[in-house]
């Protein structure tokens, strides 16, 4: 047990564990000191020096963020020196950082901008460089770097880094030329970069954002010859009323499903019922490869990000990986396949949207890969929950006003299996219930598996089926999901089944969600909450396990045949394959 520190802050007794950090003691005390480049546990490098403080005895002002506290210390967070010394810094960051706030994507949740108004700065006395352009890096498919409004926090490379353990951005050149980039001044295309977009929520400004493609999709709901269908993942139900200032773990599937409408499109589905039909392909998949033979373990290939990454760097294990679209795209192949034959639409004219939490769906959808037979690609556009929420703010509509509606039935019913696949250890759950009704061919068995489920990065459990112990794993973010892979390569790990999510604590923590700055994001699990906030629903609904969706018995009973058939394979599944690897 760590020993205590006694120490005064602004005259205010406090004691935390020997160790803190003196701008956690003072949180822990009440006491908000401001920060730029600061996040808890991941990016603790005193580089912005907004969070100075003055030390009594001490000759300097101190970086509050990496100087640790001791006994009898005393510390003053609001001195006129202290305010003086971070007003000025401030500017020196401002007069080099390309300000057009009213027409910035971020102009409403800027930290930058917030710091701003917290130091009463009015104006900047300093003058950086003359002309300062935009510095675009628009060559991935998913984001876009600016860096002209780079404050080189260091955020972004520290979750990249550190969290992730992908490593593709740094600080290129140094002294007044250092920028973020990556090796080479490459773009960030030619670079191994996953897509996970981890770095675009962190940013304190607008320097990393998913690129926009609301534009596209307005421009189709404006074209009546185009017939535009939407669907939203599991998680956006519990983020979405975030960029609405809704407290975290609000579920406003109802509201969203209202607004969707408003905003004009045709038909709103629900990528829920995509999760259900994903879990009777993966699940008769599993179940396969243990009868007849197959790579194990098995794993599962709902994350594209996770997907990019074993193309890239363990591309061995490509055949274990289970041959199924992800939720996103097997919803976007219904739409475009059974949806457009029972309406009797050519699939060519309809626009299929998907709202999702990740940055890298953007990627996914336009890999050549995903090709349906009738030559159409199942999905057109994907936003990410910020962009929707960005199209509800400025079509005007009062989002926490609205009134709870239904989505569409048609591909929309879903089952309480298919909400929880928004969270890390979900789909195994999901998966779960499932199998285990097939094998044991009984409806009595579990409906929950609460040791696959949780935050932490990785999980294991074993269940006992007739004739067979099943050992899985769940495990989310690229750090843990190399861990175990490693573990597998070397013999040391033994599984038969496994999840892997690409961001931490999976899709209610995706790279797409709502924006939450450091001091939320650092004590305020928001990824617990998120992922309660679905549990809760799937405990309320009326079906719980995928195979009971009678709109998925349906669907295989009139078009698809079995799970697992010919055509579910032509429709529901897809391939995998290595791709070009930049870094040595």
């Amino acid at each position: 047990m760590a020993k205590n520190v006694n120490l005064k802050i602004n005259n205010i007794p406090v004691t935390v564990p020997e160790g803190t950090n003196i701008l956690e003691a003072a949180r822990s005390a009440g006491i908000r000191i401001p920060s730029l480049c600061y996040l808890k546990d991941i990016n603790e490098i005193g580089a912005c020096r907004m969070c100075i403080v003055e030390v009594k005895g001490a000759k300097n002002l101190v970086a509050s963020c990496v100087y640790p506290v001791s006994e009898g210390m005393e510390v003053f967070t609001d001195t006129e020196k202290v305010r003086n010394s971070r007003k000025i810094t401030l500017e020196l960051i401002l007069s080099n950082h390309r300000m057009e706030c009213l027409t910035c994507p971020r102009n409403g949740n800027c930290e930058l901008r917030q710091l701003a108004a917290d130091l009463d700065v009015d104006c900047v006395r300093f003058e950086g460089l003359e002309d300062l352009q935009p510095d675009y890096d628009k060559s991935a498919l998913h984001l876009v770097r600016d860096n002209s409004k780079c404050v080189l926090c260091r955020r972004c490379v520290s979750v990249c880094r550190n969290l992730q353990e992908v490593g593709v951005i740094g600080p290129n050149d140094r002294g007044f030329a250092t920028h973020i980039g990556a090796a080479f001044d490459r773009g960030l295309a030619e670079s191994d970069c996953i897509s996970c977009g981890q770095c675009t929520v962190v940013c304190p400004t607008a320097a990393l954002v998913e690129k926009d493609d609301t534009e596209e999709v307005l421009a189709a709901l404006r074209d009546p010859k185009k017939h535009v269908v939407v669907g939203a993942a599991p998680s956006v139900r519990v983020t979405l009323g975030e960029c609405f200032g809704m407290p975290v773990g609000s579920n406003v599937e109802g509201k969203m499903y209202a607004a969707l409408r408003r905003l004009g499109f045709d038909k709103v589905f629900d990528v829920n019922n995509a999760a259900d039909l994903t879990i009777m392909e993966e699940g008769t998949e599993f179940l396969h490869r243990l009868k007849e033979g197959g790579k194990f373990p098995m794993f599962t290939s709902c994350s594209p990000g996770w997907i990019r990454f074993l193309e890239q760097d363990f591309p061995e294990f490509i055949p274990n990986v289970s041959s199924c679209r992800s939720p996103q795209q097997m919803f976007g192949a219904m739409v475009k396949t059974y949806y457009a034959e029972k309406e009797g639409i050519d699939p060519r004219d309809i626009v299929v949207v998907s709202i999702m939490p990740c940055t890298a769906k953007k990627y996914e959808c336009k890999r050549e890969e995903q090709r349906l037979p009738n030559g159409c690609m199942p999905v057109d556009i994907a936003l990410t929950s910020r962009e929707l929420g960005r199209m509800i703010q400025k079509a005007g509509i009062m989002f926490t006003s609205l009134k709870d509606e239904e989505c569409d039935p048609l591909l929309g019913l879903a089952t309480g299996a298919g909400v929880i696949f928004g969270a890390t250890g979900g789909v195994m759950e999901a998966a779960l219930r499932t199998v285990v009704a097939i094998v044991t061919k009984s409806e009595m068995g579990p409906l929950e598996f609460h040791e696959v489920r949780g935050t932490k990065g990785i999980k294991e459990a074993s269940y006992d089926l007739p004739g067979k112990t099943v050992r899985v794993c769940v495990a989310s973010g690229v750090h843990n999901i190399k861990t175990v892979l490693t573990g597998i390569k070397n013999g040391e790990l033994d599984y038969d089944f496994v999840e892997f999510m690409c961001c931490p604590g999976g899709c209610v923590n995706g790279g797409g969600q709502p924006y939450q700055p450091a001091d939320i994001r650092g004590h305020v699990d928001l990824k617990a909450l998120r992922a309660k906030a679905l549990y809760k629903q799937d405990e309320k609904s009326a079906m719980r396990k995928s195979h009971e969706n009678p709109m998925i018995k349906e669907l295989y009973d009139t078009y698809l045949g079995e799970p697992g058939s010919h055509k579910a394979h032509q429709l529901l599944h897809t391939t995998y394959i290595a791709q070009k690897r930049y870094r040595t």
